[in-house]
């Protein structure tokens, strides 16, 4: 039964691969009568192996959670590369697209898991699993290569209740990357703070533009909610509030600088409607925008 169950090389010293199959079939299927069902789950490791790429164009049936244990991946989302350091996880739903590499100067090491069933989504929604981008900052942890581990020696050596025990280990990895990105005090990684000052300098540079903070971070295969979160944390404030002070920031100048009227600054700094403009900028400063440019004249050329 563990012969039949069981891949498990190592290719000299270049990649290392063992992963376990439900009833050792590598072909996906879709449950619909089980709550939930693992199909597999396994670790890849790259030494001097130089590529291991994946191209999937329609996607799998089942999902999948890649965790990335060490090194860094190579994924396209929606035709943009993002490289995902170690620390954190993949989420593919069902029909995406899949197209990603690890390169063995990386070092690469990653671990999976595919599932299926009628509730995976309900199940992933429980345990508040964003689903509104790919990338799940989960950080690292020995508990996540533990659990996917026992989840690989289940497959392999299919002990009495093993499928009963693979749903309990999926559920306590879930629980697990659930308290980790909802920490109280949340560890900002090198990768997060990187993320979090390409955000403040494309706002800075696109500040009077129609801003969606959704599309924003879909764009960088993010879930809003992780965003906005991890934007405080890193900056103090959020994305909006960000934005906003940018905006008074530049008509402040504009307003001392120039003689553009208030629609004029309004428009430049991003903004239709004059008066709601104005409302902003006095909650902001205290003074309406023409009351303020009066005091700055007023304090400096007289």
């Amino acid at each position: 039964m563990e012969e039949r169950n069981k891949e498990a090389e190592v290719l000299g010293r270049d990649l290392y691969v063992n992963s376990g199959y439900l009833f050792n079939s590598r072909v996906p299927f879709k449950e619909k009568k089980m709550p939930l069902r693992i199909l597999s789950a396994g670790t890849y490791q790259l030494y001097t192996w130089p590529k291991l790429p994946t191209w999937r164009p329609k996607g799998r049936i089942d999902w999948q959670i890649i965790y990335i244990a060490a090194g860094e991946g190579h994924f396209f989302f929606d035709g943009h590369e993002v490289i995902v350091p170690a620390g954190n996880m993949v989420l593919y739903q069902p029909k995406q697209q899949q197209k990603y590499h690890y390169l063995g100067k990386d070092r690469t090491q990653v671990w999976f898991v595919h599932f299926t069933g009628r509730e995976v989504r309900s199940i992933l929604n429980h345990y508040e699993i964003p689903m509104d981008g790919y990338i799940l900052h989960t950080g690292i942890s020995r508990e996540y290569e533990d659990l996917f581990r026992r989840m690989r020696d289940e497959l392999v050596n299919c002990p009495w209740g093993y499928e009963e025990m693979l749903t309990h280990l999926f559920r306590e990895l879930l629980l697990t990357m659930h308290r980790r990105m909802t920490e109280s005090v949340p560890r900002i990684s090198g990768f997060v703070q990187d993320e979090m000052d390409r955000a403040r300098n494309w706002f800075e540079d696109h500040y009077n533009e129609d801003i969606s903070i959704e599309q924003y971070a879909a764009s960088r295969s993010m879930s809003t909610s992780w965003f906005n979160r991890s934007f405080r944390s890193a900056v103090g404030t959020s994305p909006m509030k960000y934005i906003l002070e940018v905006r008074i920031r530049n008509a402040q100048v504009l307003l001392e600088t120039t003689d553009y009227s208030i629609s004029d600054i309004a428009s430049v700094i991003g903004y239709d409607n004059p008066l709601y403009f104005s409302r902003l900028f006095r909650k902001a400063k205290g003074l309406s925008p023409s009351q303020y440019r009066k005091v700055y004249r007023e304090q400096f050329f007289q």
